[in-house]
């Protein structure tokens, strides 16, 4: 005779094809990673929209600290100079379009330079020129640093220097891989929460015990069968953003990772149906919770995302490597915790 867990996961994953909203979940996922290196693309266009390629636009310049300003666009690259004798002579072209902004710089009595912006209105470059002409301001802040150094009384300290890094990169590893080794975790939790709750309210669990099946039984196929989801999706997931030209360089230990997250999510959101078996509340106590506990986790050294990108990028430390096998054994030791919960729990009470 099967084992009746199996039983209840496979009912669980079966059901899961009249979930709506689950199905639509993964199938944003699996867009997301099957089309990752297009998608990149513009995504990091919202990510880091000052570096994007393909836009260089043209900028008006005046005033009598015209040069330093020239000076720093010379440094930042990626914009087009177009020096004017008058303010007025700069404002006129870009009233006329010849021009997309304009910076006028003009040294006062103490020595500092004031520069004055001008950009479009509400324009879909408007976001693109603000980043750009920031990083031209930095750059001559850092010029002006220099120059009035020996006024100091007290040297501060030395800015950190610039690394030329590619924003595709950061945005990859940083953001893109951890969403996808992530948010299937999350997903599996609510499922979870969503499954048993309803199992109470529609009073299915009881017949689900007639089987025969215990509680633990039930909530161990219940387990198995959320907490399976999101390793296989991620394994997917990393799959195709490998086929994509993204290199993972240990997708085993993400996956790894993703197991033992799932396995303590998906864990904490049964306990949670079974504490408070009202579906809006428990949804409400599962939401709620993770997002805190996620939020202060990133606050760790070595947080979740931060190991997520270090084991993808080939970047990981022995902290690294400790965080993430402390972060399985959490998925398993939570699972033993609700587990023995469970056993002395009396299903009469449900």
């Amino acid at each position: 005779m099967s084992d009746p867990r199996f039983a209840v996961a496979r009912r669980e994953l079966a059901a899961l094809k009249s979930e709506k909203t689950i199905v639509l979940a993964l199938s944003i996922q699996l867009f997301i990673a099957a089309f990752s290196s297009f998608l990149v693309v513009g995504l990091v266009s919202l990510y880091d929209p000052g570096n994007v390629e393909g836009y260089t636009p043209s900028v008006g310049v005046a005033g009598n600290a015209s040069d330093d300003l020239g000076a720093a666009i010379d440094e930042v690259g990626g914009m087009a100079e177009t020096q004017y004798g008058s303010t007025g002579e700069a404002r006129a072209a870009f009233a006329d379009g010849r021009v997309d902004a304009t910076l006028v710089a003009n040294r006062t009595a103490n020595g500092t330079v004031q520069v004055t912006a001008t950009v479009p209105e509400e324009n879909l470059r408007t976001t693109v020129l603000i980043v750009k002409l920031r990083n031209v301001l930095e750059q001559l802040e850092r010029s002006e640093r220099d120059r009035l150094a020996d006024r100091l009384e007290r040297q501060p300290l030395d800015l950190p220097g610039r690394v030329a890094a590619s924003p595709y990169f950061s945005f990859t590893y940083t953001v893109l891989v951890p969403l996808l080794v992530f948010l299937p975790v999350f997903i599996s939790g609510s499922v979870a929460v969503d499954s048993l709750t309803e199992e109470v309210q529609q009073g299915t669990l009881e017949l689900l015990r007639v089987a025969p099946l215990s509680l633990g039984d039930v909530v161990d196929g219940k387990l198995l069968a959320a907490a399976g989801l999101a390793p296989a999706q991620v394994a997917l997931w990393l799959g195709l953003l490998s086929f994509n030209g993204t290199r993972i360089a240990h997708p085993v230990a993400l996956v790894a990772v993703g197991a033992g997250f799932s396995l303590a999510v998906v864990a904490v959101g049964l306990a949670i149906s079974l504490l408070a078996p009202d579906r809006r509340q428990a949804q409400l106590l599962y939401s709620s919770g993770i997002l805190l506990v996620f939020t202060a986790a990133t606050l760790l050294p070595a947080s979740p995302p931060n190991v997520v990108a270090k084991l993808a990028i080939g970047s990981a430390t022995t902290l690294t490597w400790t965080a993430a096998a402390g972060y399985v054994a959490l998925g398993v030791v939570t699972v033993a915790l609700v587990r023995a919960g469970v056993r002395r729990t009396n299903p009469e009470n449900l």
